[in-house]
């Protein structure tokens, strides 16, 4: 089910603050209309941490309706206090996500026993797949192989979403675990060599701006035709590397602006771009021709792009 390109959605918000609930259904039938395997909702890049219950919920909900049975839903539900998880993941499952991506607890920087105690415990309370998102740069805590290794063993543990950037640790992944385990890279600019080793797709940001593309290059690449991967790759590349100029998803957000796909607003602790990233995120967006709105200046209104 969750093999391929997954879209880790951003959630659009107004100039106010509020959740823009037009600007999500219409951002979800594009990946949709663009062919995207499955949808995931409320990750780290979706601004979670910033999301009330009830909001976290309702992008869940929308996600799910407008996805329509037809595109998976892999509905994010993590964090550092597992009984709160758990709940969660419960309330996603009820409102009719297919699996739950969740996120290693950060902040209290866990053992490997507790993390794998953590996710035993989400996976014997919430009826669905459980993908682990290990992602150390930005939590703190590296899941090692070996504890993927027995998280491995527990039916509804379905996968991992790779994000630690060590080639060598998925390539050990990759080795341990079950042919039913899915293998999925969480950076776009990895999504080759990781299917190369064994995985199985790529749960993207830059999909958020071009869906079709990273779709037929994880398609490509597990097909064997990593010729055809790798042209795409080349274009795209300077897209996948200046998503992350800043803090993820505050480029991608930007781009996204640009591309006349939603209003420019974040929650804090995230702004926008500084100047000097603006710029660089202008000179790849315009090259692409994926630009629909003007540049915006340091003060945020319209600017030349030199």
């Amino acid at each position: 089910m969750f093999t391929g390109c997954g879209t880790a959605l951003v959630t659009p918000f107004r100039a106010n603050g509020s959740l823009d609930e037009t600007a999500l259904r219409k951002l979800v039938r594009r990946q949709i209309e663009h062919g995207i395997d499955f949808l995931v909702p409320c990750g780290t890049t979706g601004e979670s941490p910033t999301l009330t219950r009830d909001e976290h919920l309702r992008v869940v909900e929308i996600t799910v309706k407008e996805a329509g049975g037809t595109t998976p839903v892999l509905a994010g539900a993590g964090g550092y206090n597992t009984h709160e998880v758990v709940e969660l993941a419960r309330e996603c499952a009820r409102l009719g996500a297919n699996g739950i991506l969740s996120v290693t607890p950060y902040y209290n920087k866990p053992t490997q026993e507790g993390l794998y105690q953590h996710y035993k415990t989400i996976a014997s309370a919430v009826p669905l797949p459980i993908i682990v998102y290990s992602v150390q740069g930005r939590t703190g805590v590296n899941v090692e192989p070996a504890t993927l290794e027995r998280l491995a063993h527990i039916d509804n543990i379905a996968g991992v979403k790779e994000a630690s950037g060590n080639i060598g640790q998925i390539a050990d992944i990759c080795r341990r675990v079950p042919e039913r385990f899915i293998v999925l890279s969480g950076d776009d600019a990895v999504t080759i060599p990781v299917i190369s080793l064994g995985g199985r797709g790529i749960i993207s940001v830059v999909s958020n701006q071009i869906p079709h593309v990273m779709t037929e290059l994880a398609r490509h690449a597990r097909q064997g035709d990593f010729a055809r991967a790798r042209e795409l790759q080349k274009r795209y590349f300077d897209l996948m590397s200046v998503n992350f100029v800043e803090s993820n998803p505050i480029p991608v957000k930007y781009g996204m602006y640009r591309m006349g796909l939603l209003e420019l607003a974040y929650r804090l602790p995230m702004v926008e771009p500084s100047p000097a990233s603006k710029e660089k995120i202008d000179r790849v967006l315009d090259a692409l021709s994926l630009t629909a709105q003007p540049a915006l200046s340091a003060t945020g209104g319209p600017a030349e792009v030199r």
